[in-house]
């Protein structure tokens, strides 16, 4: 059978995807019995063919940017075709550094699911859902996956990309729970196999630059007093700043860069594309000397 880790990823979130690439190998006994491969957007023409159109998301109609800071999400849905419906896969976003063994998922009973995937607990006012961010995914049960066409229907407004991405067009009985350490959000214990860096403001590669996400925007209009306060703080330019913010985890920071130093001395990674990416303020400007003062 074929295994094959599948990343995907875009120019903001390249060096990223390197990082969890390493990770991936570095951090199994059977590293040799898996492939990892990163899917950068730039490889699906296809991702772009709607730039600018209007497609459907939850209750609105939102455009779709290309240089979104998660343009990448679709792919998810690609592996099983990539792999022509056969093997196993294991598909994570860029931002999803594993501490554990990948191959304990490639080789757990999965009791007949077509996939198995995390539940992300209700927050603030968004229900609980399926994470698709970290999957495990039986690709001969998946022959119905078609990532492209799907795309497309959400322009055509036949399909939601939130109900896309939180696998709610997946029947309850083909889809297993994975335990909540497979796609730990932003949350680094001595039991967490993959860390997810979820929230988006506080990636710690990218403290400090400016916010390069769509917002997501309440359906729910405000109340008039917080508008006129929204108001006033803008005509004031006292409104939050929008950069990447701190991680509140040093430990999380840390565990970035020593892995991020690690591919800079196995070649993985080299300091002109860390220079070439923080000058495009996809990499945070202090990265090189993070990474350096570590080393030493």
């Amino acid at each position: 059978m074929q295994y094959k880790v599948f990343i995907q990823s875009n120019d903001e979130q390249y060096v990223g995807a390197l990082v969890a690439a390493y990770a991936l190998k570095r951090n199994s006994r059977h590293a040799d019995k898996f492939d990892v491969e990163i899917m950068h957007t730039k490889d699906f023409p296809w991702l772009n063919a709607h730039a600018g159109k209007k497609f459907l998301r939850g209750a609105e109609h939102r455009v779709w940017e290309a240089d979104d800071l998660q343009s990448f999400t679709p792919l998810r849905f690609t592996p099983p075709k990539l792999m022509n419906y056969e093997g196993r896969a294991v598909v994570i976003d860029p931002d999803c550094f594993a501490l554990g063994d990948v191959w304990e998922l490639f080789t757990r009973d999965m009791q007949g699911k077509a996939l198995m995937c995390r539940i992300r607990p209700a927050f603030k006012d968004l229900p609980a859902y399926r994470a698709s961010s970290v999957m495990l995914l039986d690709n001969a049960k998946l022959k119905h996956w078609d990532a492209q066409k799907t795309f497309d229907e959400l322009f055509e407004f036949k399909k939601d990309y939130m109900k896309w991405i939180k696998l709610e067009y997946e029947p309850d009985e083909t889809v297993g729970i994975l335990e909540d350490v497979w796609n730990d959000f932003d949350r680094l214990t001595p039991a967490t196999k993959i860390l997810h860096n979820t929230y988006r403001r506080t990636q710690p590669w990218k403290t400090g630059l400016p916010v390069s996400f769509t917002v997501r925007t309440k359906t729910k209009s405000a109340s008039f007093p917080k508008a006129v306060v929204k108001s006033v703080k803008k005509w004031l330019h006292i409104e939050k700043a929008r950069h990447y913010e701190r991680h509140p985890d040093p430990k999380q920071e840390k565990f970035f860069f020593d892995l991020l130093r690690e591919c800079l001395e196995k070649g993985i990674v080299t300091e002109a594309l860390i220079k070439q990416e923080m000058a495009a303020n996809h990499v945070r400007h202090d990265a090189l000397e993070l990474c350096l003062r570590r080393a030493a």
